[in-house]
């Protein structure tokens, strides 16, 4: 993948649309690995660490480059999540919040995240 380059932008926008169902979506997924990579860069040298190492060889520095470069090697995803657990989740923490077992936690936070980055094992050489 390193090899040949021959445009400015590599992996090419098309073939990073063809992996997610929208551009709102790659670029929502695309900073979210950007900015778990730069946080597994910055974290470097302080024992084993919280977050996925890059899971593409890449000759780029830049973390935007190497998520996008994960994206396009199907290494990381988004999964929406299913509007039913959606539900399920905030009736339970509404539950939870009601029973004081929240503290200052708003009962409806968190029900609207929408965040399911799934990348790989950790382990780059593996396809």
């Amino acid at each position: 993948m390193a090899q040949g380059r021959h445009t400015l932008m590599d992996p090419p926008i098309e073939e990073l649309l063809d992996k997610v169902d929208s551009k709102f979506t790659l670029v929502a997924l695309g900073s979210a690995r950007a900015r778990q990579v730069n946080s597994y860069y910055n974290s470097l040298g302080e024992g084993l660490g919280k977050v996925v190492p890059p899971q593409v060889a890449s000759v780029s520095g830049k973390p935007v480059s190497i998520a996008f470069e994960e994206i396009a090697a199907g290494k990381a995803t988004f999964t929406r999540p299913d509007p039913d657990e959606e539900a399920a989740l905030a009736a339970a923490m509404a539950d939870a919040a009601e029973a004081g077992l929240l503290g200052d936690v708003d009962a409806g936070e968190g029900a609207d995240v929408i965040e399911a980055l799934d990348v790989g094992d950790g382990d780059p050489t593996a396809s």
